[in-house]
């Protein structure tokens, strides 16, 4: 889905639904007369993985432009909770002061409702520091806090500008099989604009132009966001996230300032019913209102009626990686999973962390062949993390999803009952949701926990056939939401990654990369 589809849903405004604070626009430097002839690094996208890796090899001394199409603020309704294991990461990078500021709400857990039950799920955070928590806050501030640290730093160039092409050693489009030595882009006055570079890292987001290029992406849309603004109302636990247990499909409230409540109904399925008609206003009033907990319902009804209601289509995405020299895909681009959990920004500035800290060895990239033999592990190291946040993310919305099945009901009031233990049963899986503990092994061993106890209580306090067989059912339902996620991620990369093969050259392509010449 494009992003003029995707703002075709909005209704028709000018407006942006963040008036609470609007930073400064970043200038974008169109000094070309002090361009190197050659730079160290060009980033394709100045998002959260663009800006925090500029940032960080730019005060290493590396030369590095970086080129975003739009350069003010950013509107979006997803990207507002970052994990405390995506904290750390941003603490690591050194960008921590971008959270500060933007009115930013520190998070310690979630809450589960569900039935006018509720189950109370806290990061286990102890000793770690009075910082360590998870952050929520308005998506565009963040953002634009990270490019105004990246263009604060002397050895980045802030450009505007719209990358059309990836480049080969003869300034033509590039093609596989050759190595990538710059972007042709289009400038912020409409000309025409090559950047010669030594690496190219390509961050240009959800949407992204060159994912086919560097990639083999297998892609799934499981459903959508719809997005409310819940202003001067506060949630039923302060500085926790809230996910209701909803039917069809769970609905989240975080909030994002001190005076706002963002909300995010999950609609299952590839078509959203029309706003034009007034379809989609009728199924939030009628059928997810009421699910609503009552001290939200009021705001709820409010921002349907009066704000402003936006969607975007979730995506999943997992790509096998080409790893051409010259070139590598982050964030996005590269690597997507159901929103649910709040995971992605986690993923990108986890992935960013690691493939700065596989570059900085380097004291510079002028072989294309070593610094893509430096990175050539990058793909299977992030699997520990990526993998750990990916499928518990993509697990949960199928378990959370309610579809009519006796046996996936039983499965979704196992998991909340499973939850509402404490103790290790809910350490346990939040940590791994957090970041904090990415180990697929355990997430693996909590979810058959979570089936498991679901088989308890159907046998319990005595076995009966009906039992018996809804255990069965329940077992194989948990098999087939969690096996076919494993697969995906890649099952040898999931569980063994030490044994996992890393992308390479082939000998042909060492060939053509050690004779490569950048024409200047």
């Amino acid at each position: 889905m494009s992003q003029q589809q995707n703002q075709a849903h909005a209704p028709v405004t000018d407006s942006i639904e963040d008036t609470g604070m609007i930073l400064p626009l970043i200038p974008s430097n169109d000094d070309y007369e002090n361009d190197p002839k050659v730079w160290d690094l060009i980033v394709v996208g100045a998002g959260v993985a663009g800006s925090a890796f500029a940032y960080e090899q730019g005060r290493r001394g590396r030369r590095v432009l970086l080129v975003e199409r739009d350069l003010r603020q950013p509107d979006r309704i997803v990207g507002e909770l970052l994990q405390p294991g995506g904290y750390m990461a941003l603490k690591s990078l050194g960008l921590e002061h971008c959270v500060d500021g933007i009115d930013a709400q520190k998070v310690y857990g979630y809450c589960m409702f569900k039935n006018g039950e509720e189950a109370k799920v806290g990061y286990p955070l102890e000793g770690m520091g009075e910082d360590i928590a998870g952050r929520s806050f308005h998506h565009g501030r963040f953002v634009q806090k990270l490019r105004q640290a990246a263009s604060g730093c002397e050895n980045i160039t802030v450009r505007q500008g719209i990358v059309k092409k990836l480049i080969n050693d003869k300034g033509e489009e590039w093609e596989e099989g050759q190595v990538v030595t710059g972007v042709r882009y289009k400038s912020s006055d409409g000309s025409d604009k090559t950047a010669l570079g030594n690496l190219t890292i390509v961050c240009d987001g959800m949407y992204s132009s060159f994912r086919k290029k560097l990639s083999k992406p297998d892609m799934k849309f499981p459903s959508y966001f719809v997005g409310l603004l819940l202003k001067d109302v506060a949630v039923p636990h302060a500085n926790f996230g809230h996910v209701i247990l909803a039917e069809p499909s769970p609905v989240l409230f975080y909030p994002i300032s001190p005076s706002e409540v963002r909300c995010l109904v999950d609609y299952p399925g590839e078509k959203l019913p029309p706003m034009t008609s007034g379809a989609l206003h009728e199924y939030l009033l009628e059928r997810i209102a009421p699910q609503v907990p009552p001290t939200l319902q009021e705001a709820f009804c409010k921002a349907v009626k009066q704000g402003r209601i936006r969607t975007m289509q979730n995506k999943q995405l997992t790509s096998a990686p080409l790893h051409q020299p010259g070139a590598l895909l982050l964030g996005d681009s590269f690597n997507m999973r159901h929103p649910l959990t709040g995971g992605g920004m986690t993923v990108a500035l986890s992935d960013t962390l690691l493939l700065c800290q596989m570059l900085n060895p380097l004291s510079n990239f002028d072989s294309a062949i070593e610094t893509c033999d430096a990175t050539s592990a990058f793909y299977v190291k992030r699997k520990p993390l990526s993998a750990t946040v990916n499928t518990l993310a993509n697990a949960l919305y199928k378990v959370f999803c309610s579809t009519g099945s006796p046996a996936q009901e039983e499965m979704r009031q196992a998991c909340f009952n499973y939850l509402k233990l404490g103790g290790i049963y809910s350490s346990g899986p939040v940590s791994l949701l957090s970041g904090l503990n990415p180990r697929p092994s355990v997430l693996v061993a909590h979810f058959f926990m979570v089936a498991l106890y679901g088989v308890g209580r159907l046998l319990l306090p005595r076995p009966s056939v009906k039992g018996v067989l809804a255990s069965i059912t329940l077992i194989y339902t948990a098999c087939c939401i969690i096996f076919p996620i494993i697969r995906s991620e890649g099952v040898m990369a999931v569980f063994l990654p030490f044994l996992t093969s890393k992308p390479s050259p082939s000998a042909h392509m060492r060939k053509v990369a050690s004779s490569r010449r950048i024409l200047c």
